[in-house]
């Protein structure tokens, strides 16, 4: 049985994975925001809201953002939830939910509680979520099943998944024109924050996860139902959407 796992293009122990990504998200903290504005040109802004809106989020209901780092999710969903309801950021680094909090602090969002928690032994009990929501973040989990399994787990029956992330665009001329312009990111990193490390095992992280195909049948074998796929800029990004 193999005992590692991807870290962009090397295999390394899950242990040693959790560490490096940890650090990977300490030495750009600051800057983190910034950077998704610049690499996305701010269509990771409109990516998040798509997805929010497939989550089909009520009023009074409890929804987990998980791998949330500096609450985008949590500041979009919040005042869906109302006052009756409430978001709970979750994430494996410190620095990054500290950063969260503080932020939605300051924007006036109160209905959250903020978690450091690893996706794959979410310290919740079974089917206590209505929507759990993760944004960018199921390429970092150390083992991505035992993570969507954990997802199912938590959630109550009926209650839907929602993962944005990277994935395949399919048109050749587009797909290059993107890899030219991914190619950039570890530039601009050093530019802007000060390193090109994480931008280059970011690049390398989007080419190792599953593509849309494969991705649908891991969250299908995790226990999801009527798992569906919305493309968003030509396949650079997918939600995957299913039911418990």
């Amino acid at each position: 049985m193999d005992k590692t796992v991807d870290f962009g293009t090397e295999r390394v122990t899950p242990t040693e994975k959790t560490r490096r990504v940890g650090g990977v998200f300490d030495a750009v903290v600051d800057r983190y925001d910034a950077m998704n504005d610049i690499m996305s040109l701010g269509t990771h802004r409109l990516f998040k809201r798509v997805a929010v809106e497939m989550a089909r989020l009520r009023p009074g209901q409890l929804v987990l953002d998980l791998a949330g780092g500096t609450g985008d999710m949590t500041a979009l969903t919040a005042p869906i939830l109302g006052e009756r309801g409430r978001v709970v950021l979750a994430d494996i680094n410190r620095a990054m939910l500290a950063k969260g909090r503080d932020r939605l602090l300051d924007e006036g969002v109160a209905n959250f509680a903020t978690v450091q928690a690893r996706a794959e032994s979410l310290p919740f009990p079974d089917a206590c979520f209505d929507a759990v929501i993760v944004a960018f973040g199921v390429r970092n989990f150390t083992h991505k099943e035992t993570g969507l399994k954990e997802m199912h787990r938590v959630l109550r029956k009926g209650g839907l998944a929602v993962v944005l992330e990277f994935s395949r665009v399919r048109n050749r001329l587009l797909a290059n024109a993107y890899d030219a312009f991914r190619a950039t990111w570890p530039i601009i990193g050093t530019a802007v924050a000060g390193t090109a490390a994480p931008y280059r095992y970011l690049v390398e992280s989007i080419d190792r996860h599953p593509d849309q195909g494969a991705f649908r049948l891991m969250m299908a074998d995790a226990g999801f139902a009527e798992v569906e796929v919305q493309n968003l800029a030509a396949g650079a990004a997918a939600i995957h959407r299913g039911v418990k």
